[in-house]
């Protein structure tokens, strides 16, 4: 079955902030192979935990791709955390425009997406499904 395009492009959202996060960890790999890290257990679980969210959104990317609840309440959970990092961002001075908009703008558009990717979803099985009155 072909996923319709609101799902697909829910899915590259997706797919593209786990990306960013694979990118993030690479950053601090080497950070941590140059000798930057002020302690080694730390660094390298922010690096684990990190690595573990993007495998998560490349789940949730692949999951909304095939129109899986679960994946789309995921994403839509880390977008809402996206975004209240965002906002929260918004409180520290001076304010870093550039991370506030990179994580701000993507969760705006990944959670439009995914909710109406899901109710696209759920007017599509209405119609093929319809309830007995």
């Amino acid at each position: 079955m072909r996923a319709p395009g609101l799902a697909l492009a829910a899915a590259a959202v997706l797919a593209a902030e786990g990306a960013a996060l694979v990118v993030f960890a690479v950053i601090e790999l080497a950070g941590l192979a140059s000798g930057d890290a002020a302690s080694l257990p730390t660094a390298l679980a922010l690096i684990v935990l990190t690595l573990i969210g993007a495998a998560a959104l490349f789940a949730f990317a692949l999951g909304t791709r095939a129109g899986r609840s679960w994946a789309r309440s995921g994403g839509v959970v880390v977008q809402v955390l996206g975004v209240a990092l965002a906002l929260a961002s918004l409180t520290v001075q001076p304010i870093s425009w550039p991370f506030t908009l990179a994580l701000g703008l993507p969760g705006l558009l990944g959670f439009a997406l995914l909710i109406s990717s899901a109710r696209r979803e759920g007017e599509r099985s209405e119609q093929e499904h319809p309830a007995a009155d």
